[in-house]
């Protein structure tokens, strides 16, 4: 808490600065509120400098962002770019709602059902959400839903033996990636014809690998 804190005085600036841009570019709020989940399941709303047009959702490919997506924003592509459209986020973990570090909050119908995901899935959230982790330093939109849950789980074994080491490393990691912008968009599924019918498929596989049954 004191650490967020303390950077949102710190960028405090940066933030007012953005939010000017966010409202001059597009009409809609500068804030994108989002429910999400956190540990054992909570639902909470995830602050973000909003991006996309309004209603971004529930048009084209919903959740999924590929390349030259018609519905960023100018100032939008920017803020990706870099990550900045992310610091809001220090608003949540100020809250408690997130760490700095652990694994990304999912969408609150991104998985399907939460109370019937198996137990890889699950175990992702048996400890608070944050705003950058092991998926995202390892890859981030370059990896399957399902490798991403490998190495959030990956995190949270690891964590016990390496503490807060970890989350300085990754931390450390996370500010070289946001440098070299990679890994910004998701890959397309292979064989898609179009990115709403990529986005399509690959939603139902992650539904599917969430809910299948646990191997013994």
């Amino acid at each position: 808490m004191f650490v967020s804190g303390l950077l949102l005085l710190l960028l405090l600036p940066l933030l007012l600065g953005i939010a000017v841009a966010v409202r001059a570019d597009s009409k809609g709020p500068v804030i994108f509120a989002q429910e999400r989940l956190t540990k054992n399941g909570r639902i909470f709303r995830m602050y973000k400098f909003r991006s996309m047009v309004v209603n971004a959702e529930q048009m084209g490919t919903g959740l999924f962002n590929y390349k030259n997506d018609p519905r960023v924003t100018r100032v939008g592509h920017f803020l990706r770019n870099t990550s900045l459209d992310e610091l809001p986020q220090l608003f949540n973990v100020f809250k408690g709602d997130i760490s700095i570090v652990g694994p990304r909050p999912a969408v609150v119908y991104e998985l399907g059902d939460y109370e019937t995901l198996n137990r890889k899935y699950k175990k992702r959230f048996s400890v608070k959400g944050g705003i950058t982790g092991l998926a995202q330093v390892r890859g981030r939109n370059e990896n399957s839903w399902d490798e991403k849950v490998t190495l959030d789980n990956q995190y949270i074994d690891a964590f016990e033996k390496k503490g807060i080491f970890l989350d300085v490393m990754i931390m450390a990691e996370t500010a070289a990636k946001v440098f070299r912008r990679s890994d910004i968009y998701e890959e397309k599924v292979e064989g898609a014809g179009s990115d709403a019918e990529s986005a399509a498929l690959a939603e139902a596989e992650i539904i599917r690998l969430a809910h299948e049954a646990d191997r013994e």
